[in-house]
């Protein structure tokens, strides 16, 4: 559910202040991921808590307005499993495989 404008975007006081404080070049480590992105974090790097480690973003003008748990994903996403996908990898095995000794033949 987005947040009211009456209200306006959620943007922590402490990390806007990390960010004044920072030098350029330096990662700034937050938890706040709810936190929505403003101009002034522009050209700056921050450590994303994903619940495991940091994830490093870098923020572009592009991500103003959007919040920083967009830019660092939870979950790892492995594979959808399943007979197709199987049959899938193998034929991309075999088109690799075909490739290797044409490239030996051509040297």
């Amino acid at each position: 559910m987005a947040r009211s404008l009456k209200k306006g975007p959620y943007v922590d006081e402490k990390l806007l202040k990390k960010v004044k404080k920072a030098k350029p070049g330096e990662v700034i480590k937050t938890w706040r991921r709810s936190c929505t992105i403003s101009p002034e974090m522009v050209g700056f790097a921050f450590g994303v808590h994903n619940g495991r480690e940091f994830v490093t973003v870098r923020v572009t003008e592009d991500m103003v307005g959007h919040k920083f748990g967009e830019f660092s994903p939870t979950t790892k996403f492995s594979r959808h499993g399943g007979r197709m996908q199987r049959e899938l990898e193998t034929k991309e095995a075999e088109k690799e495989a075909e490739k290797v000794p044409e490239e030996t033949k051509n040297q």
